[in-house]
């Protein structure tokens, strides 16, 4: 109930949400409990209300409505309002709203620098005129000076801090954009270098096949088929930009489907998978799917024929992954290209779930693993 009353009174002009606190100031101004604690500056003996008296009440609260939208008039017509206040002795409680207007002006108003010289000018002159008709020694004025002072640095400071705060969203938001693009740039190089890399295979081994019409018509289907899930997966990542999209990131298939995908391209793979996918891993299974996707990727392209082994094991708060492939390393196999993505990039989405990641080629091949911990989301 208090925030939609908030939520209402916020979007009313902002002219009309700082109108109370100068209302505020009116009526205290005619309070008899608080008229004897006004601003008195100059000790000039204290004089009744008359018809002056209401200009210079009106001239010090009423102005406090634009302090926002209008922060230099404002300021200006309630130091009108205080000079006539205390030239004639009224000395009112609304006269504290000059402290107010020159927060207000600090924190929101502009030519700062030429303000405080000519506000300052203004107040020599008034210091001036009040000395000698008052009995206040000059060290009083330097006093309620440095007290103005003070109070125009609050604004001053208010201002840089929400110039401070908006660079710092701005900097969160230019960060975000870039994570984002980076995110999606690493989601459409596993989607399609794994696709195209099994069509282009698929593709080169079909050449050899014009004399078998059985086994090249098997070839043409994988590689039609293959085709088919890149564009489902290209679908669904498209899907996943739509704002009015869930924010439901896993991949459609299953690491099954990679593993086929990598036999029907000429790549004999053992595959085996132990314990069941946690309901609430969060971004692991699609991290654990990408590690697979990648590992099997570079196996086609740089140890085509070999035989690969591929280890999955869903543990209760983390997953396992463990891709071999038999033979000598190749060249670039740790898929750490220039770009940044690839295995590399894999290495970066494992380490922001807190797991570990290793690409190591080794004697016999090369050995992908990862541990990634369940129930995170990027």
């Amino acid at each position: 109930m208090i925030e939609r009353i908030l939520a209402r009174w916020r979007r009313f002009d902002v002219a009309v949400r700082d109108l109370p606190l100068g209302l505020l100031f009116l009526t205290a101004a005619f309070l008899p409990a608080v008229q004897s604690h006004g601003t008195q500056l100059g000790g000039l003996p204290a004089r009744p209300f008359d018809a002056l008296t209401f200009v210079a009440i009106g001239l010090e609260c009423l102005p406090l409505a634009g302090r926002r939208r209008w922060p230099g008039t404002c300021l200006a017509l309630v130091s009108l309002g205080f000079v006539i206040d205390q030239v004639r002795g009224y000395h009112l409680v609304s006269g504290a709203a000059l402290a107010v207007a020159l927060i207000s002006a600090g924190a929101y108003g502009g030519r700062r620098r030429v303000t405080v010289v000519l506000y300052s000018a203004a107040y020599a002159v008034l210091a001036v005129a009040l000395f000698r008709l008052g009995t206040e020694p000059p060290e009083e004025f330097v006093t309620f000076y440095l007290l103005l002072v003070f109070a125009w640095g609050i604004g001053a400071w208010l201002r840089a801090t929400r110039a401070a705060e908006a660079e710092r969203r701005l900097r969160v938001a230019e960060d975000t954009r870039a994570a984002e693009r980076a995110r999606i740039a690493r989601e459409l190089h596993d989607v399609v270098t794994h696709h195209v890399t099994a069509m282009v295979v698929q593709a080169e081994a079909a050449r050899y096949l014009t004399a078998a019409p059985t086994r090249l018509d098997e070839s043409l289907t994988a590689i039609t088929g293959t085709g088919r899930r890149a564009i489902t997966d290209l679908r669904h990542l498209l899907d996943l930009l739509n704002p009015d999209h869930g924010t439901e990131t896993t991949p459609r298939g299953s690491l099954r489907t990679l593993v086929e995908t990598a036999r029907e391209a000429g790549q004999p793979v053992d595959f085996t998978e132990d314990g069941t996918p946690a309901e609430s891993s969060g971004s692991a299974d699609l991290v654990a799917y990408r590690v697979v996707q990648e590992a099997l990727t570079n196996a086609l392209k740089h140890a085509r024929g070999r035989r690969t082994s591929v280890e999955v094991r869903h543990g209760e708060r983390e997953i396992e992954v463990a891709v071999s492939t038999d033979g000598p390393p190749g060249e670039n196999k740790t898929g750490e290209n220039d770009t940044g993505r690839g295995l590399a990039g894999l290495r970066e989405r494992v380490s922001v779930l807190g797991g570990d990641f290793s690409a190591d080629a080794r004697d016999a091949g090369f050995v992908v693993r990862a541990r990634i911990p369940t129930g995170s989301r990027s």
